[in-house]
């Protein structure tokens, strides 16, 4: 296993469309999915797509804890080979999100909060699940990758995208109608 290389913002294979897995029972395809597991707790992450470590393969992985998911139980580490998301129902929910290919960067994006993604597991057999809340939203993030989407480009208010620490240290304002600035309590700055 190797810790490898994350690609970032701006890098060719970030762009394109990833291609689909042939052999999912492939040696070299474990050897990759090891090496991106190891560099996604490297990193440290909690999820990695094959594009991000230079390689253009639909190829996912990804781990959420417990304390970010509805039903408070850890989703275990999960490998997706060629996965497809299907949207469940209408609601969006906008929240905050980060990125290895883009350190040290937050931003709000909205995504559906309820899907159903399939995929081909390591023995090349698929299988289905649904996810709500903070485990579809690092489905759709990590899949994104796959189409060349990075989640700036998913984004409705660039003004929430900028470097964490920098948005950590400043009030949060948004415009009033009239033009002015408000802060977080609601009143003009």
């Amino acid at each position: 296993m190797a810790i490898l290389k994350i690609a970032r913002m701006g890098h060719p294979v970030l762009m394109g469309m990833a291609q689909p897995v042939e052999d999912p029972t492939d040696p070299r395809i474990h050897g990759l999915i090891a090496d991106m597991v190891e560099t996604m707790a490297d990193a440290p992450g909690i999820g990695l797509a094959a594009p991000q470590v230079h390689v253009p393969l639909r190829v996912v992985v990804f781990r959420v804890p417990g304390e970010r998911t509805e039903d408070k139980k850890d989703v275990p580490l999960t490998v997706l080979i060629n996965p497809v998301i299907e949207v469940i129902g209408d609601e969006v929910a906008e929240d905050w999100e980060g990125c290895l290919s883009l350190p040290a960067m937050n931003g709000r994006v909205p995504r559906p909060t309820h899907i159903r993604y399939r995929a081909q597991g390591l023995d090349g057999k698929t299988f289905e699940r649904e996810a709500r809340g903070y485990h579809a939203r690092v489905v759709q993030h990590e899949c994104d990758h796959l189409d060349g989407v990075l989640y700036p480009m998913r984004m409705t208010d660039l003004t929430t995208f900028g470097f964490a620490e920098e948005m950590a240290r400043a009030p949060r304002t948004a415009m009033t109608e009239d033009g002015d600035n408000e802060n977080e309590s609601g009143e003009a700055a």
